[in-house]
């Protein structure tokens, strides 16, 4: 019982200014250093501060729609794609392989470094049926248009849910004029 076990100890952060104390197990919450404010949450390495993302808001339906058609219109070949944005860019993610591994794993083929995504988050899956998306073990689930799934079927236009990322799939028929917005990776 000398650490992080008893309600009191541990890393408390200012729900004001963000300045985090440390406690021990009979230390009481001081008045913040920083800013003299007495509102604190348990500091997390995933909550505030450098290692968290800001959470995507969601779109209304008429800005869903604007950025499905700049997507496509950002697609460089047809077929089925997963498609995100990244830092203000469109990226396309054409599906080429019977298996497309999602996560933060070196390993993954669409990879990203946050911790809300694990190792091995989804697979999406080609065959001759379908397409679908399976959680691959994940802490934080995978979700399809809103819904927490363990595997599902998609569909042009589902909204895919790995950790904080938002991903649609795509199935394209004909491809616009690319323009300089497009990243596409293998």
């Amino acid at each position: 019982m000398m650490s992080g076990t008893l309600a009191g100890t541990g890393s408390f952060r200012c729900e004001e200014c963000g300045y985090v104390v440390t406690l021990s197990a009979e230390d009481a919450l001081p008045e913040c250093p920083g800013c003299s404010g007495a509102s604190f949450t348990r500091a997390s390495l995933f909550t505030g501060g450098r290692f968290t993302r800001a959470a995507q808001t969601p779109r209304s339906a008429d800005e869903q729609e604007s950025w499905l058609e700049r997507a496509r219109g950002q697609v460089a070949a047809p077929g089925e794609h997963l498609v995100y944005e990244d830092g203000g860019k469109i990226v396309a993610v054409p599906l080429e392989k019977e298996w497309t591994r999602v996560g933060r794993s070196l390993a993954a083929d669409v990879r990203f470094d946050d911790p809300t995504v694990s190792r091995r988050h989804a697979l999406i899956v080609r065959q001759a049926d379908g397409v679908r998306v399976l959680d691959d073990r994940s802490l934080n689930g995978v979700f399809v248009n809103g819904e927490r799934v363990d595997w599902r079927g998609l569909k042009d236009g589902d909204e895919i849910l790995v950790g904080r990322y938002r991903l649609t799939f795509l199935e394209v028929q004909e491809v616009g004029a690319a323009s300089s917005e497009l990243e596409a990776t293998a």
